[in-house]
This record gives C-alpha cells, structure tokens and sequence, in this order.
C-alpha cells in the first residue's frame, strides 16, 4: 500500500540507494503495520540546482546529505504511529548510514483505499 519516493543528491552509491530503502521498509513494517512484501519505492537522484532545500527552516541546519522522503499511505494512522516511523527512520540512517538526523525530511500523504490499483486495472482495497 505505500508508495515511497525517495529524493537526494546526485552522487550516493548503489549500496547507499539500497540502504536507505531498507531502513525505510523495515521502518514501515515495524511501526506502521505495512504487510510483508508492500515495497514499491521510487529513488531519485537530482543534480544539485534542481535539489532546492531551505537549509535553516525550523532552525534545522541541513546540509547536501539532505534525503527527502514521500511516503503515500492509507489514511488511518495514529500520531503515535507517524512520530515512531519518523524516529525509526531517522535512527536507522543514522545508524546505519551515519546520516544526520537533521538530513532527513518526511512527507506523509494519507489517501482513502479506493484509490489504489495494484495491477489488472483492479482497485483491490476498494470496498463496495
């Protein structure tokens, strides 16, 4: 059911690309009750001049390493849900990758279950 985007600077590794999909799946799976096997993520990387970031906002100093995270879900989640996601995010790339914690921005765009197709021109969690 998620569809993740995942944004970022040009020049980070395959195996970087890699790890930061898996921090966000695992996240995912242990905090906001994704099934096993809904990963479809998206990983773009932007020259810089089309990376545009504001780098004080909410005197958050961000740096190159920015990472921009889109994540569109199923409405219904708690709060509680989304501060645990954000949390484990941010502390599986830092652990995992070193990234700072002030390098990770997250969106969460909640849509109603009819508006997804999986495939076969079927929306599969729509109800009658």
């Amino acid at each position: 059911m998620p569809l993740v985007r995942i944004e970022l600077i040009k020049g980070k590794s395959a195996a970087f690309r890699k790890t930061v999909g898996d921090v966000v799946y695992d996240a995912m799976r242990a905090t906001l009750n994704v099934p096993e096997n809904d990963r479809f993520q998206l990983v773009t990387e932007h020259e810089p001049d089309n990376f545009i970031a504001d780098r004080t906002y909410l005197g958050i100093e961000r740096s190159d390493d920015l990472i921009i995270l889109q994540v569109t879900l199923n409405e219904g989640r708690t709060v509680e849900m989304k501060k645990a996601f954000y949390e484990a995010v941010a502390n599986g790339l830092h652990e995992k990758l070193k990234l700072r914690r002030e390098d990770l921005f997250i969106g969460l765009v909640e849509v109603r279950k009819e508006n997804w197709s999986f495939g076969n021109g079927i929306a599969q969690y729509a109800t009658a």
